[in-house]
């Protein structure tokens, strides 16, 4: 019985002893889990896991030592542990470098970078040690503190805080973490549930030995306490429940706001001005370059400057890009980005639905480049041998620390080409989420206006209007290597109407690439201009292959690339020949003097020899008859005419699905805006066009004022509509498509009984409905 005795007892110590410990352990790796949500794998979770386990097992194996030679050991532990997890996640991520010089840059860096890093984070040495290091501690404090002390609830606190910390770096960057706060609680309440066994009775009453009257007051005393503390945890729980409550719902804040993400140089932000610099010493050795390609299925052949540089393995060229511009303020091109620290593996983006994505694999070394951008194909997927920043929206990279001579990397893209068969038909996207790439800064020169205007005003088709501005700028301007740098409203006017004997009409490819993207934004195209080299195979890149290329944003299609440049075997034709700016009014030099009448007509002389009647029909018939007939061409022109524009009506408003009878409805509209004297600009989006709809008909209709608000609140439904059918297709109904169709016939109606009468007779035989591009 006496050993028996001994066996339970210590059994029972055991099991007193285990819960809090691995209440401990399982609490800081909930706050590890918590954490991992924004880690790509569960990298982070195991190893912060390893952390609980052995900050707990080290306190514990370490009781009997003196407290102050627990701490020493425990963080020798750490040191090892860290140790081994920061090799692994710096062999896994292939970071280059020994052991202690990734150990200092992550210690130097840890913080802001795991702040500023893209997520998923990628477990990495500079992104895994901040957390390692606050759970051991977490892990130490807390079992001092809750198993030598005897304190558990006090013990609680680091994990607690730990915990606190994970969900506020998480933020609203992943789910509520409604599980595992659910499981960290109930833990925490094992934990506490179970008595540890301390005190000198084991667990007996501490006023069993005092006197009977003694023994009272204390057990009053500790009754009072009790229910004071009980008291005021209601309390506490009654004042504070609502507000946590309310929070439910919430969406935290995320503290990288307050984390400036890394910044980059004026010549990163805006790479274009190093054209001119670059042309000027063709010959400097910027890259090496490697290139592997797995070539789609069926590829599609694109236009631009995909056709320029050098071969590929399947023979077609893969241009190497360096950045891309998408904010222009009439100054300067700008980057405009946001940089997250990223991993090796990049987040991944849906391509365009019409076109075929090829794997490029690139080993690129740098030799003669500077700055912090890093070249690379679009759109980069994966990148190894560099520690990268990278910005989503417009695929660039930067290196943060800078780019160095001989610094060699690896990256594989997914580039996609547009299916060049369905540019003729494609449409381009509007509304705010292109407003960046639409927006037209204030300033523009009124030639530049005029020029868009021209070449947009028989090319309705997003694709026609920008082949046009292609061309116009091939055709008329000459390619030269030593021209100014400079690409602002000024710059740009002098360059497309400058004097050739003054040095206008010539530039770089930065001049051309920057005024095609102005002119594409004045007709309403989303453009924006790339930086880049054209890759001549594998081998070395110079300096003479960097140029900048536009892209416009097609929908189904994605940025397909422009190719503004002059070819080399032709001559450009002056600008004048093809572009006359008519001044409003002509200046008084130039009006024509008015020209003086005869007073009288010389009578005709017959030939002389010739009969005075030659025997034809008389002078009276030829005119009758001529007369006739013109009036009968006349009048089966204006039926033909007639029976043509009612039938493109029939055709716009009937025909096909609703998201194409809206569209007709909503140019029935415009072309109706047209005729009545009040074009819309291709820059403007649906919500304005029908502003100026609704000004167009209030102007014209002034004496049928509540007639006129009706139709124009007609339009804005149509508007609505067409805003649905572009940013949501296939979900607009047939019912919907029958509104469009009457709201724009009503709002056509009108616009056309508040016409001068005559004007009225001529609006529905006007050829222009029938040849206006779009």
């Amino acid at each position: 019985m006496t050993v028996a005795g001994g066996v339970g007892r210590a059994l029972a110590r055991v099991l007193r002893a285990v819960p809090v410990p691995l209440a401990l352990a399982a609490m800081i790796g909930l706050a590890g889990a918590v954490l991992g949500r924004v880690y790509a794998g569960p990298l982070l979770t195991l190893l912060v896991l390893g952390v609980a386990v052995g900050s707990v097992l080290v306190s514990v194996a370490a009781r009997r030592l003196a407290s102050w030679l627990v701490a020493p050991v425990s963080v020798l532990a750490m040191a090892g542990w860290t140790a081994w997890s920061l090799r692994l996640t710096a062999t896994r991520a292939e970071l280059p470098g020994g052991l202690a010089e990734v150990t200092a840059d992550a210690a130097a860096n840890g913080i802001p970078r795991l702040l500023t890093a893209m997520i998923p984070v990628e477990p990495t040495p500079d992104t895994v040690l901040v957390p390692l290091v606050a759970a051991w501690l977490a892990g130490l404090a807390g079992a001092e503190v809750a198993l030598r002390a005897g304190r558990v609830l006090l013990g609680y606190l680091p994990p607690v805080l730990l915990y606190a910390a994970a969900l506020y770096v998480v933020g609203p960057n992943a789910d509520p973490a409604i599980g595992p706060t659910l499981a960290f609680v109930a833990v925490a309440a094992l934990g506490l549930a179970v008595p540890t066994g301390r005190g000198a009775g084991g667990g007996a009453d501490p006023a069993g030995g005092l006197e009977p009257a003694v023994r009272a007051a204390v057990r009053a005393r500790v009754a009072a306490a009790s229910a004071a503390g009980l008291a005021v945890l209601v309390g506490l729980v009654a004042l504070l429940g609502p507000l946590l409550a309310g929070q439910v719902d919430g969406r935290p804040v995320d503290p990288r706001r307050y984390v400036e993400p890394p910044q980059v140089e004026t010549l990163d932000e805006n790479p274009l001005i190093r054209i001119s610099g670059w042309a000027l010493n063709p010959g400097q050795q910027l890259l090496d370059v490697r290139t592997e390609r797995s070539a789609p299925p069926g590829p599609a052949q694109t236009p631009g400057p995909e056709a320029e540089p050098g071969p590929d393995a399947a023979g077609r060229p893969v241009p190497v890009r360096l950045a891309v511009l998408s904010d222009y303020d009439g100054v300067t091109w700008r980057v405009g980005a946001t940089y997250r620290n990223a991993g090796r593996i990049l987040p991944a983006t849906a391509p365009a639905p019409d076109s075929t994505v090829a794997t490029v694999r690139q080993e690129i070394t740098v030799a003669g480049l500077s700055g912090r951008l890093l070249p690379a194909v679009a759109t980069p997927r994966e990148v190894t041998g560099a520690r990268v920043a990278y910005d989503p929206t417009t695929g660039t990279l930067i290196r943060p620390e800078g780019l160095t001579p001989g610094l060699r990397y690896t990256v594989t893209s997914a580039m996609e080409t547009p299916d060049g068969n369905l540019l003729g038909t494609a449409d381009v996207p509007a509304g705010e989420a292109v407003a960046r790439v639409l927006r037209v800064a204030d300033g523009v020169p009124e030639p530049l206006r005029r020029l868009a205007a021209q070449l947009a005003e028989s090319n309705g088709a997003p694709y026609a209007r920008a082949a046009a501005v292609e061309q116009f700028l091939a055709e008329h301007y000459r390619l030269v290597a030593d021209a100014p740098s400079g690409h602002a409203y000024p710059n740009l006017n002098f360059f497309l109407f400058g004097p050739r004997n003054a040095g206008g009409q010539r530039g770089t490819s930065e001049q051309f690439a920057a005024a095609f993207a102005v002119l594409g934004r004045l007709t309403g195209l989303p453009t924006r201009v790339v930086v880049g080299f054209r890759a001549a195979g594998d081998g070395p890149v110079r300096a003479g292959d960097a140029y900048a290329w536009p892209e416009v944003l097609f929908e189904g299609l994605g940025w397909v690339p422009f190719d503004p440049l002059p070819r080399p075997d032709e001559e450009p034709r002056p600008v004048e020949e093809d572009f006359r700016p008519t001044p409003d009014e002509p200046p008084p030099s130039e009006v024509p003097e008015p020209t003086v009448e005869p007073t009288a007509s010389p009578e005709p002389v017959a030939a002389p020899g010739g009969p005075a009647d030659s025997g034809g029909p008389s002078t009276a018939l030829l005119v009758g008859g001529g007369t006739g007939g013109t009036l009968l061409l006349v009048v089966a022109a204006l039926l033909t005419l007639l029976l043509m524009r009612r039938a493109q009506t029939r055709a716009r408003l009937l025909r096909g699905g609703p998201g194409q009878r809206i569209a007709g409805a909503w140019r029935e509209v415009t072309d109706a805006l047209r005729l009545a004297g009040h074009p819309v600009g291709g820059d403007q989006s649906a919500s304005e066009v029908a502003a100026h709809a609704r000004r167009a008909l209030a102007d014209a209709v002034a004496s049928r004022a509540d007639t006129a608000g009706r139709d124009a609140a007609l339009v804005d439904e149509l508007a609505d509509l067409v805003n649905r059918v572009a940013f949501a297709p296939g979900t607009a109904t047939a019912e919907q498509a029958d509104r469009a169709a009457a709201a724009a016939s009503a709002y056509v109606t009108a616009l056309r009984a508040a016409r001068p009468r005559w004007r009225r007779l001529l609006w529905s035989v006007r050829p222009g409905p029938l040849r206006w591009r779009r």
